[in-house]
């Protein structure tokens, strides 16, 4: 009986045409507007995972903090910049394995009579530089790695392999010379494709070429800090805090300086885009309740435009409730059938910006498809249209079957 309804259903939405298609489109932006916002949302925090390339749950980042006059890499644009000394002091801490002060430099690169300007790092030697190594997961997709004693040699972020994506409309190959800084240096290999816009854009130098690339005297941009045990982290930050705090001559509270682990400073960023997803989507849903009383409306019409194919039904013997049962499957059919196309357009267009976000960062992120989100669209569609669909299909029912053949 319920399978008649709906073949009812399909008839009349398909014989109302244009006008069952404009009711649709206000549960279709909303639902496509929520589809796609939640899936890009996921994707992006997909991608802010990726930009930190950082492999390790026991390692805490401390950078300088305070604006001066000019910015650039972390822990660069400062009034108070970090010293080595304060790398000597936080390894000398009972929870610190490994300290490793890290100066990120903005170099000119010059290749086929083309100039670039992106980040730059220094390889450490020795045992620092293993665990530098194995803590951002590095590795040589082409080549190899940089080894103690290479100077005037480089290592190339992945990117660089590309001529799409190199900036020099060419791709660099192992043997080439690229000037960096106008001092030319031989290419040994290409980091292994992190999916960072960072990483993947790197260059890197030996720390005595980055010595002589940029005078950082006795400075330092960042430290990485190995913690002794994962079950430490928390111990160990505030420690590194502390011993700051008097290091730098600052209260609790009033600190210029920054002590972070991976994990909170992406939670606090994927914290911001669920907001941002959570603002929009109520902003969509506006468009949704504009949708349901399009559905109203449409079914309102559809009642005093049937009045005589009610009578009809109740004449031959259509009880009040198979009236209401038909126009509220109607009704529901046509929240369903938007928010069908809803979540296509709306999966569609989650593709599509996924596209754009790896071609932009340089990634191969894949667009993860919620099927609760896209289930759950669709049973809500379906609900609000049948909601929507309940005082038209009590008016339905209600009629007097001799006024309804009159009229």
């Amino acid at each position: 009986m319920k399978g008649d309804y709906l073949i009812l259903a399909v008839k009349n939405l398909r014989h109302r045409g244009i006008r069952s298609w404009l009711t649709l489109l206000g549960i279709f932006i909303g639902v496509a507007t929520v589809v796609a916002l939640i899936s890009l949302g996921a994707g992006l925090k997909l991608a802010v995972g990726a930009q930190f390339g950082v492999s390790s749950t026991q390692v805490i980042s401390v950078q300088a903090g305070g604006l001066g006059l000019t910015t650039g890499p972390p822990g660069t644009g400062v009034t108070n910049r970090l010293t080595l000394d304060d790398v000597r002091a936080i390894e000398g801490l009972s929870t610190v394995d490994i300290a490793i002060g890290r100066n990120i430099e903005t170099f000119l690169l010059e290749y086929n009579d083309k100039i670039v300007i992106n980040a730059g790092f220094g390889f450490n030697e020795g045992e620092k530089g293993k665990w530098d190594i194995e803590m951002q997961d590095l590795s040589a997709e082409k080549g190899r790695l940089l080894q103690e004693g290479d100077t005037g040699k480089t290592v190339l972020g992945n990117n660089y392999m590309h001529a799409d994506k190199s900036g020099f409309d060419k791709a660099i190959e192992v043997g080439d010379k690229i000037k960096i800084n106008n001092k030319s240096f031989q290419v040994v290999g290409f980091l292994n494709k992190k999916g960072s816009f960072i990483i993947d854009n790197a260059v890197g130098v030996t720390i005595t070429d980055l010595e002589t690339l940029a005078d950082n005297e006795d400075y330092v941009d960042v430290i990485s800090v190995k913690v002794k045990d994962s079950s430490l982290m928390e111990r160990a930050k505030e420690e590194i805090e502390k011993l700051l705090r008097e290091r730098r001559n600052v209260k609790i509270g009033k600190e210029d300086f920054e002590v972070s682990t991976p994990e909170a400073t992406i939670a606090t960023i994927n914290n911001i885009l669920t907001g941002v997803q959570i603002f929009i989507a109520i902003i969509a849903s506006i468009s949704i309740v504009i949708g349901a009383i399009g559905i109203v409306n449409t079914m309102t019409t559809s009642v005093l435009e049937r009045k005589k194919e009610i009578g009809i039904m109740k004449a031959i013997g259509a009880k009040n409730s198979q009236i209401f049962m038909q126009f509220f499957i109607e009704s529901g059919l046509l929240g369903f059938v938007g928010g069908l196309v809803g979540v296509t357009f709306g999966t569609l267009l989650g593709f599509a910006g996924m596209i754009w976000i790896n071609s932009f960062i340089g990634s191969e992120l894949a667009l993860n498809i919620d099927f609760i989100l896209v289930g759950s669209a669709l049973f809500g569609s379906f609900i609000i249209g049948s909601i929507a669909g309940i005082s038209p299909a009590m008016k339905a029912a209600k009629q007097n079957p001799v006024e309804a053949l009159r009229g």
